[in-house]
């Protein structure tokens, strides 16, 4: 049953792919990953690592790579801080925000014609950031209490790093929320707004298409959502005594990407 399994993976055109839990924890490479991406070229399929981190850009995602061994041209990512930017300049064009995240969610906004306001933003946005204190929290309140929208790059609340868990997006937001008694709108997986992006890019019939990661809650959901055939594999978030807990199953289930092609 395993090998049919593999193999009806292996026959799918377009491919999908999480990031953080499936092809690495931090800078921790997992094991597999390396061949299971020369055969992703060496097959010829059309792939995209979509992540919902938004703290680094493409090109920085394709060098953090590179130094782990892998040579992936910069088009083949993309991520929640690439959404949420698209996002908001289709909602208010040339508008501003005040940003509580990395370098690659700030520079995807500039890229879109945003500007940084720390007065009276359209928007507060947040994303995972270790530069994260009491004061921009208390900032962020105060800009959302005065009329400012709330957005979260992505709905994650932990992910997985070289010593086990940190918190995410939606961990680092909910201070914000309870205090202001408003909701963020979440822009990464499972957001059709980012599904549809992905799925565009990889230009293949729902039936040839599938989906990668270790998330139940945003990986498997998006797939799911989208039409698309799933594949959890166990390396990251998700346990397998996990899976029972949702109402929804994925269509695969593996330990890791390297068992694809093993």
């Amino acid at each position: 049953m395993t090998e049919l399994i593999k193999e009806k993976i292996r026959n799918k055109k377009g491919i999908i792919i999480d990031m953080d839990g499936v092809l690495y924890h931090g800078n921790m490479l997992l094991p597999g990953v390396i061949p299971f991406v020369e055969w992703l070229k060496k097959e010829d399929k059309k792939f995209l690592f979509l992540t919902n981190s938004s703290a680094r850009s493409p090109r920085e995602l394709g060098e953090k790579l590179s130094r782990l061994g892998i040579e992936v041209k910069e088009e083949r990512f993309y991520t929640s801080g690439l959404a949420t930017a698209s996002f908001l300049q289709k909602q208010i064009p040339g508008g501003s925000a005040y940003v509580i995240g990395e370098s690659g969610l700030i520079n995807a906004l500039y890229n879109v014609g945003y500007s940084m306001n720390d007065i009276n933003p359209d928007y507060v946005v947040v994303s995972e950031t270790r530069d994260y204190n009491y004061d921009k929290i208390e900032h962020a309140i105060n800009l959302v209490l005065r009329g400012a929208r709330l957005v979260g790059t992505n709905p994650d609340v932990s992910g997985p790093v070289e010593k086990g868990i940190a918190p995410a997006t939606r961990a680092l937001i909910a201070p914000i929320e309870i205090a202001t008694g408003k909701k963020a709108y979440f822009i990464g997986k499972p957001n059709p707004y980012i599904m549809r992006h992905a799925i565009k890019t990889i230009d293949c019939h729902s039936e040839e298409s599938l989906i990668i990661g270790d998330r139940m809650d945003t990986d498997i959901i998006a797939g799911i959502e989208s039409g698309i055939d799933t594949l959890l594999v166990l390396s990251g978030i998700t346990r397998k005594e996990d899976i029972g807990k949702f109402s929804y199953q994925p269509t695969y289930i593996l330990d890791s990407v390297g068992d694809i092609i093993s």
